[in-house]
């Protein structure tokens, strides 16, 4: 039996209109209209066009009911170049990697939500000291990895696909679980930022109608960001007073962030004058770093998602089997995941291991 729903988001993830979508399978728009709102179904020829243009196996068009995320509920960044097809595209995405989260909890005993939530009744300094307190994280010890921190207590984190390379980190609530998808094409610096900025929306914002964030909230996002991942007293203890650029650019490894971010936090905490932040900011600028971050180490991946891959790996299930499982292509799955769905050896497990690793248990 045809979904309609299923058909209207598959056409968002691939950010096609109705107009495009019919151009491509040789159907109307008003046909492919009637399609997604169950008032007519489409031939069995034509649903396997619509597959094969979409790239979704024809299962995924006659699985069960879905519905979208409201984007009223997602932490956009406020970005005016943000096409409306591609915000719709990223949020499809989003809703596939949900269905994939559903089925991992079916077959695994996942982490349980550990969020402090106080919304904005704290600043972000003070937000930033509560969550350290909650998590025993210390007043001022550095963030070795941001996602297997937060995945540790309960949030799931996913990549977000290439083809929108636009599209900045994004997070949200869902049926209590709260979520973070990265754009894995920033550097690995900004990245952590990214799950740090996202942290502080799902904490201080939960209660917010999001859509598209107020700058007043984005900027208090950042700062929390900051506070968290570069706490006052470890600057004080590392960082001299007026640091020269060059001081920035070794010093910022100590806590994983890029030189434009250490920049723009001891301005903010008066460690450096006016016209030295300029000046560095000038500099930084000519040497690379407000396009890139060089020499900004590796980047962090899910612990979560490999320990769950590695033990179904190491079952005899395949990438195709969990795909298949999803309506999914192993392309489209592999998206999702960091491309993590290759077998992880034992020793990249070590090698990736977190301080605060999920517990991840299979349910029997």
């Amino acid at each position: 039996m045809f979904t309609p729903s299923r058909l209207a988001l598959a056409r968002k993830r691939r950010g096609l209109t109705l107009v495009e979508l019919g151009n491509r399978v040789g159907v109307t728009s008003q046909s492919l209209s009637n399609y997604e709102r169950g008032r007519q179904q489409p031939s069995p020829a034509t649903l396997h066009i619509l597959a094969d243009v979409l790239d979704f196996p024809t299962s995924f068009f006659t699985a069960s009911e879905v519905d979208e995320i409201d984007a009223r509920s997602v932490n956009f960044r406020a970005r005016s170049k943000l096409a409306a097809s591609t915000r719709e595209a990223a949020l499809a995405e989003s809703r596939l990697a949900v269905e994939l989260d559903s089925w991992i909890d079916e077959r695994f005993k996942l982490p349980k939500v550990d969020l402090p939530t106080p919304g904005r009744k704290m600043s972000p300094a003070l937000a930033v000291d509560y969550l350290r307190e909650s998590w025993r994280l210390g007043e001022d010890t550095a963030i070795r990895n941001t996602i297997h921190l937060v995945e540790a207590h309960g949030v799931r984190v996913f990549s977000l696909a290439p083809e929108y390379p636009e599209v900045d980190a994004f997070s949200f609530w869902r049926d209590g679980r709260p979520f973070i998808f990265l754009n894995t094409l920033k550097s690995a610096p900004r990245s952590r930022f990214d799950v740090a900025h996202e942290l502080g929306h799902l904490i201080m914002h939960a209660d917010d109608d999001a859509g598209s964030r107020t700058r007043a909230a984005e900027k208090e996002a950042d700062e929390f960001a900051s506070n968290l991942l570069m706490p006052r007293r470890s600057l004080a203890v590392r960082v001299p007073n007026n640091p020269t650029t060059d001081q920035i650019i070794r010093l910022k490894k100590n806590w994983n962030v890029s030189a434009l971010a250490l920049t723009y936090r001891l301005h903010s905490l008066g460690r450096i004058s006016d016209w030295q932040y300029r000046q560095s900011v000038i500099e930084l600028g000519r040497l690379g770093y407000r396009t890139g971050e060089p020499d900004g180490g590796e980047r962090e991946t899910s612990m979560l998602l490999q320990k769950v891959f590695g033990f179904l790996w190491e079952q005899g299930t395949t990438a195709s089997h969990v795909a298949k499982e999803l309506n999914a292509s192993v392309g489209e799955l592999n998206s999702w995941v960091f491309g993590l769905i290759s077998p992880v050896r034992p020793e990249e497990r070590r090698k990736h291991g977190a301080k605060h690793p999920p517990n991840l248990q299979v349910v029997k």
